[in-house]
């Protein structure tokens, strides 16, 4: 009897193929893909960028007694170029070179403290007796307030205690500025003129650092950027010396026409003071309106005074300075007010006086990158900026571009 076979079990069926619809734009398996990128929203963007703005202004304004002689010193540099280009053109070397043109910029300045410091003597030989006066107008305009409006006159003693009082209790704070404003003095005009030394005999090597962050394709546009900061920054200084001169000389015929005193000490002393914009000419004209008022006790003769510098401003503002400078540094006004305040807010009265060629040199860099251009567009004149896009393009190839054909091998 043969044995009864053992059951075997069917196969199972194999389960149905998958149907669902396979993910499209699958990425080939013999290929490699970089890592997705991870979008930010424009709320976090912003939020980084205020951040770093926020830290920035901190460092700048911590930082301000190491970066203002720099700054100076480097603006200084570029108008002193051309300078030491000529005499190296003359055969002396680069050191001599350098140094021949700081000595001319201190015996300038010398001279010019020399005509300040002697003036400044004859005014303050003059001070008593301004002074005196001074008392006499206030003691009449508090009788007249007395009688007008029945104000409680205060007496020359009362008058003079309060001010020992306040005197007094400030003479700490007074004595604090005072030493720390030397102290700044002192180290700007030695480190200013080290600095400048530096970066002139350094700038082939300075170019050099530049260069290599950019790749070798675009060192003409850097080289572009840099001769155009040159232009704009040169422009900015030998325009606004241009201008305080012939300024001053206006200023000077205005108040020897009137026949004030100290004429040409004033007219300088308000000249000076247009470096810092729409500000300067305020403070400038109303130091020698009040002592005229107090010499003469002449309130036409003041306003007199006033008139002079004030037309002298608006032939500044609308004839010389658009003839000295033409399009060269064009920033509508709206900028540099904004400029101006910050600059203030920033580093005081040097960042006023730096707050104009900044924003320059920062349009020139915008106007560069096209992701900032709208920025350089917002920040130039409406009138010339098109005239002074034409110029840039059709101008000569600077400083820094024929150095480079001259150093580029080849």
């Amino acid at each position: 009897m043969q044995p009864s076979p053992i059951p075997t079990t069917p196969p199972r069926a194999m389960p149905p193929p998958n149907n669902f619809t396979p993910p499209r734009n699958l990425p080939s398996p013999m290929q490699r893909h970089a890592p997705a990128e991870v979008k930010q929203s424009g709320v976090v963007h912003y939020t980084f960028l205020l951040i770093g703005l926020t830290l920035l202004v901190y460092v700048l304004h911590a930082l301000d007694s190491i970066l203002l002689p720099i700054l100076f010193a480097a603006l200084l540099s570029v108008l002193l170029l051309p300078l030491v280009l000529r005499f190296e053109r003359w055969k002396l070397s680069r050191i001599w070179a350098i140094i021949f043109a700081l000595l001319l910029v201190i015996v300038a300045l010398l001279g010019m403290f020399y005509l300040f410091g002697s003036q400044i003597m004859s005014l303050r030989d003059e001070l008593p007796k301004l002074q005196e006066r001074a008392v006499q107008y206030f003691d009449q305009i508090q009788q007249w307030a007395s009688h007008k409006f029945g104000y409680q006159p205060i007496s020359k003693d009362q008058l003079i205690e309060s001010g020992l009082e306040s005197f007094k209790s400030s003479a700490g704070g007074y004595l604090g500025s005072t030493l720390s404003t030397t102290a700044g003095v002192l180290s700007v005009t030695t480190l200013v003129p080290i600095y400048i030394f530096c970066f002139l005999y350094y700038r082939d090597h300075m170019r050099q650092f530049l260069f290599r962050f950019v790749k070798p394709d675009r060192r003409t546009d850097v080289l572009h950027t840099m001769d155009s900061i040159q232009v704009v920054v040169q422009a900015y200084i030998q325009g606004l010396l241009t201008v305080i001169v012939i300024v001053s000389v206006l200023n000077s015929i205005g108040l020897l026409v009137l026949g004030v005193k100290f004429a040409v000490f004033f007219a300088i002393f308000a000249s000076v003071l247009a470096i810092i914009p729409y500000i300067g000419i305020l403070v400038g004209s109303a130091i020698p309106a009040l002592v005229t008022l107090v010499d003469t006790g002449s309130p036409t003769k003041a306003l007199g005074v006033v008139g002079v510098f004030v037309f002298v401003q608006f032939l500044e503002g609308n004839f010389i300075t658009p003839m000295v400078t033409g399009s060269k540094v064009s920033i509508n006004p709206m900028a540099a007010i904004i400029a101006l305040i910050l600059g203030g807010e920033l580093w005081g009265t040097p960042g006023m006086i730096l707050s104009i060629p900044l924003v320059a040199v920062l349009k020139v860099v915008f106007d560069a990158n096209k992701n900032t251009e709208p920025w350089g567009f917002l920040l130039g004149d409406v009138s010339d900026g098109a005239e002074l896009k034409l110029a840039n393009s059709s101008a000569k190839e600077g400083f820094f571009m024929r150095a480079w054909h001259k150093l580029r091998p080849g």
